[in-house]
């Protein structure tokens, strides 16, 4: 039987094609101007997921790649 893939958090991840897990950082949709420029552009960068999530992440992306390097649990 096919395994489905988690249609949201298929939309809030990416994985590298080195099986990296990014996330886009979180705060970025409005009040940016009360921010200091240096946390303004922290904003904009992509982020790398804590390794104790890479597993949940492995069962609601099933056809995805992800690197079992990055989690110590596989």
């Amino acid at each position: 039987m096919k395994l489905k893939t988690h249609k949201a958090t298929a939309k809030r991840f990416r994985v590298t094609k080195r099986g990296k897990i990014l996330k886009r950082a979180a705060g970025q949709s409005h009040f940016n101007s009360r921010d200091s420029g240096k946390n303004t552009l922290r904003k904009r960068r992509d982020r790398n997921i804590a390794k104790v999530d890479t597993r949940a992440l492995r069962h609601l992306l099933p056809y995805q790649h992800i690197d079992p390097s990055q989690g110590k649990d596989f």
